[in-house]
């Protein structure tokens, strides 16, 4: 299973976020979803966990 990215640079704020999470798919959405109701105000439900599962980026791996 590949590791995904959930990084809030990607999309606007108020607050300017910064946040970049990564791991595997089931983790990140449930970190994001978190910071997304504690950080930016959403709420946990159906639509925002569809809204962050569907903009979940594939890890680029470090070069070595």
């Amino acid at each position: 299973m590949s590791r995904k990215v959930a990084d809030c640079r990607d999309y606007p704020s108020e607050n300017n976020c910064t946040l970049t999470i990564s791991g595997e798919e089931d983790e990140v959405l449930t970190a994001a979803t978190q910071h997304a109701v504690s950080a930016h105000g959403h709420q946990d439900t159906t639509e925002v966990r569809a809204w962050l599962r569907e903009h979940l980026k594939d890890e680029v791996p470090a070069a070595t």
